[in-house]
């Protein structure tokens, strides 16, 4: 049996793989001292600086699943740091936002994360910065235009 030949993109997977691998530790090690989750932190990092949004928009900014993100707001509303409320011309849809507790958090962790994260750019430019988020933009958009290649299977 004859192996089929190796694809000359299985390195760039997995460097992508191992890059995501490494941030998400980096990045998680810094939120679980502040006592979060790194999906609680995502949740306050997006509220922050926001008047609150919906579950749906929350859902859609942070890229958490709705079924997920309701067990992270219920984790963050025991804790004080958001409230979900009723919105009046659709009871069906929550808007979460920052309590004061949640606003002090924000204002707090978010620049201390930033300046855990500044940690792994030191020797990176404002070039290598532009050449990055551009080939990465570019691989995001070859994935998006195969994705819209695949036929829909859902019911």
């Amino acid at each position: 049996m004859s192996q089929s030949p190796r694809e000359p993109f299985l390195p760039v997977i997995r460097l992508l793989a191992q890059t995501y691998q490494a941030f998400e530790q980096f990045s998680a090690f810094h939120v679980r001292q502040m006592g979060l989750t790194p999906p609680q932190f995502d949740v306050v990092a997006t509220l922050g600086n926001t008047r609150g949004m919906s579950c749906k928009e929350l859902s859609e900014k942070t890229l958490i699943t709705k079924g997920t993100l309701t067990g992270v707001v219920d984790r963050l509303c025991d804790k004080g740091i958001v409230q979900r409320t009723t919105m009046e011309h659709d009871r069906r849809s929550v808007f979460v936002a920052l309590t004061a507790r949640g606003e002090a958090l924000f204002e707090e962790a978010f620049p201390a994360h930033l300046m855990h994260m500044r940690q792994a750019f030191t020797a990176f430019d404002s070039k290598d910065y532009d050449l990055c988020a551009t080939e990465l933009k570019r691989l995001r958009d070859a994935f998006t235009v195969a994705m819209a290649e695949v036929p829909d299977e859902t019911c």
